[in-house]
């Protein structure tokens, strides 16, 4: 009588823990991740990236969305932002909880255009990873390679052109010398910095502040992103001094909901140096550090 008491009580207590194991794995299960890739990147540079996500988050679902990979990034942004809607829509729609985005590079402004104009999204956290969001400006390889006839003093002469603007990096070509070329001429970035006339404007930020989270990593040590604080929206003057977030106009007039998500206490910068553009989705200081808390 007795060993059979302790073996209904040990049955008992096993199927007690086996339930709460189950109870917890619910409770904290995580949000999908929806990662999309840069310039000439693909889905395949992140294998690093998925062994920290299942490492700190196992279980987690990780959608690296492959379009527009390689050349095919050059395409022009409001291309681009369309087709990786249409392929991230349908994992919104499956995930009750909500999903996290991690941009990286160019696809943090791919990323934003989604936000922008998405009006049921249900994302989460957006980690805008080393992304020029307020624009680029800068002597790089990438330019070079690009545009081996440019420097970037003389590319605003092709950029904001109608032919210029078919390219995804004069999209986001921000010359602080011929700001009203760059207003006039810009369909994408100054479309979504309501830095030219948008009719959408209030509708789209509506959208956007439907995030809950807006982690900024960028770092000094880049060296593709110019000036690198244009990945935490800081950008240049017309006398190339930089002038950081706080201090920018789209900020202050809080044109598509900078200034409100901090008031809410929902915008977040990560500075790291030391970390090379094409390194920030491998390094796992910069998981741990700037990206790892924010996926849950």
């Amino acid at each position: 009588m007795p060993l059979c008491t302790i073996t209904h009580s040990y049955i008992f207590m096993l199927l007690w823990t086996l339930f709460g194991a189950c109870l917890v794995a619910t409770v904290i299960g995580y949000k999908p991740v929806v990662i999309v890739h840069g310039l000439f990147d693909s889905s395949g540079v992140f294998v690093e990236l998925l062994r920290f996500i299942n490492q700190s988050h196992p279980g987690t679902n990780v959608s690296v969305i492959d379009l527009f990979d390689r050349s095919s990034s050059l395409q022009p942004l409001w291309k681009q932002v369309e087709g990786f809607k249409e392929a991230i829509y349908p994992i919104m729609q499956n995930a009750a909880d909500g999903v996290h985005f991690i941009c990286y590079s160019q696809g943090g402004l791919i990323c934003r255009g989604i936000l922008s104009t998405l009006p049921n999204h249900n994302v989460h956290s957006f980690i805008s990873l080393s992304s020029p969001q307020a624009g680029q400006y800068g002597d790089t390889d990438y330019l070079k390679y690009l545009f081996p006839q440019f420097m970037k003093s003389n590319l605003f002469h092709f950029c904001y052109t109608g032919v210029g603007q078919r390219i995804s990096i004069c999209n986001y070509w921000k010359d602080p010398h011929h700001t009203d070329m760059y207003v006039n001429g810009s369909d994408y970035l100054a479309l979504l910095n309501s830095e030219r006339s948008n009719p959408n404007s209030t509708v789209w930020k509506k959208n956007f502040l439907r995030i809950k989270k807006l982690v900024l990593i960028g770092g000094p040590d880049d060296g593709v992103i110019t000036p690198w604080q244009s990945s935490q929206f800081g950008f240049y003057n017309d006398n190339e001094t930089v002038v950081e977030i706080k201090d920018q106009d789209l900020y202050l007039r809080d044109v598509f909901g900078l200034k409100t998500l901090n008031a809410r206490g929902d915008l977040f910068l990560c500075s790291m140096a030391g970390v090379e553009h094409v390194k920030w989705h491998s390094n796992d200081t910069v998981f741990n550090t700037c990206i790892e808390k924010w996926l849950v």
